[in-house]
């Protein structure tokens, strides 16, 4: 389109929004297909029923079931390093290093930290049913929201001497010390899986991740504690993708209407030229012809005298009214930046042709 262009922040602006309104709305369906596949997944009790409805489901496997019951370990369990009478089937030991990181832009310190060792330990565990029943939770630390109680947190501060402080600030950054974190999945903790329920062949039950893709899901909340949380996830990426879609239309909105405007502008200069050529078409013409030697020098002279005072070559053709000034040319009135007298700088709202009698 003649005269339509995109500048850079504009393009800058309705990229980025375009392209994070797709990728909220891919991770909003998403959600949304995660919640309907929990909607639809059926729920089981584990007792001994459990076996004889996978003996007659195909396959001896439930693609999606909800299970709940609380954790046992399959032998011994792990042992926290910290509190001896803590023990479970899952460990992770983290340490953290906290550092002040100068920033030269807001003019402040600001807090930075970076894991600096991190170990998972695990061992075999079942989820408890009536009657002995059990299922054997497989590849846990592949569930999305997995659950662990901290059973220790310690900070450990840095002291500085004079050296450390001024290396510290010759450098821009000062370590502020490490912080230590174990995390514990307890024995006896409650948990809710959502996976594929399989029946193996010497009879044992097994939860683990579904093989169509679904989402694997192992909570210490309730069901539906863990489905609302599902929602609120899947209806923040709705409205995400929503806002950010509005923002591009917002951006293009702006670009359409500072083109319509550009447009509007072009077709009143038109209007003006065409109401002009035509007004001036219309006038009497009233010239007296050119006699003698000196005619041509008269002309001349005129042409020089009543040259517009913006391009110098053209003569002063239009009346600029309100103010009544005879200054330019009809061309450079067109190119004026804003519609004001060049002589008295008072706003121009009409023109009307300069005739020469």
């Amino acid at each position: 389109m003649d005269g339509f262009h995109v500048n850079v922040p504009e393009a800058v602006c309705l990229g980025a929004t375009f392209t994070l309104s797709g990728i909220c709305y891919y991770l909003y369906k998403k959600s949304r297909k995660t919640l309907d596949t929990l909607d639809e997944a059926p729920h089981f009790t584990i007792d001994k029923n459990l076996k004889d409805i996978l003996k007659v489901t195909p396959g001896a496997c439930l693609q999606y079931a909800v299970i709940e019951g609380p954790v046992q370990p399959v032998g011994e369990p792990l042992t926290s390093h910290f509190q001896k009478e803590s023990v479970g089937v899952l460990q992770k030991f983290m340490l953290k290093e906290h550092r002040l990181v100068w920033n030269g832009l807001t003019r402040s310190w600001t807090d930075s930290e970076r894991v600096v060792h991190q170990r998972v330990n695990a061992v075999p565990f079942v989820l408890m049913g009536s009657n002995d029943t059990s299922v054997k939770v497989l590849c846990p630390l592949q569930a999305s929201g997995f659950p662990m109680e901290i059973t220790h947190e310690k900070f450990h501060q840095v002291n500085y001497g004079l050296t450390d402080i001024v290396g510290q600030y010759l450098s821009g950054e000062k370590l502020k010390g490490q912080l230590e974190i174990e995390e514990m999945l307890k024995v006896g903790t409650v948990l809710t899986g959502v996976g594929e329920l399989t029946l193996d062949t010497d009879g044992t039950l097994n939860l683990r991740p579904p093989s169509n893709g679904s989402q694997y899901f192992l909570s210490i909340t309730d069901f539906d504690t863990l489905r609302g949380e599902q929602e609120s996830t899947t209806v923040l990426w709705k409205v995400l993708a929503i806002v950010s879609a509005l923002a591009g239309a917002a951006v293009l909105f702006w670009i359409g209407r500072r083109h319509y405007y550009q447009l509007k502008t072009r077709w009143e200069q038109e209007r003006e030229r065409r109401e002009f050529e035509r007004l001036l078409a219309e006038a009497p013409r009233a010239r007296a012809p050119a006699t003698g030697p000196e005619a041509p020098h008269d002309g001349a002279e005129e042409h020089i005298e009543n040259a517009c005072v913006i391009c110098l070559s053209q003569p002063r053709n239009c009346i600029l009214l309100d103010c009544g000034h005879v200054c330019c040319c009809h061309s450079c009135y067109q190119a004026l930046p804003q519609h004001r007298c060049p002589i008295c700088r008072q706003t121009i709202s009409r023109v009307v042709p300069l005739y020469h009698v």
